[in-house]
């Protein structure tokens, strides 16, 4: 049996260019799936979300100001 779902225009655009030639029950059987996490594609799609961050960019001055500050004294 099959159902209707409604997504807005920019979600079914993201869907569509990730389904490639998979029909959307595929691709979500396939997002849905336990084995994604073996694959690493939990992981991948979480890669980047931080640096889209006005917070993270206030994290990664810190610490590459730590960085600078850093000598062998403290090794």
């Amino acid at each position: 049996m099959a159902k209707t779902i409604m997504v807005s225009n920019g979600v079914y655009e993201e869907l569509k260019g990730v389904k490639r030639n998979r029909s959307f029950s595929e691709l979500f059987q396939d997002l849905l799936s336990r084995d994604n996490t073996k694959k690493g594609m939990g992981l991948k799609s979480c890669l980047g979300i931080l640096k889209r961050d006005k917070e993270w960019e206030n994290i990664s001055n810190d610490i590459k100001g730590g960085w600078r500050g850093w000598n062998k004294r403290y090794a």
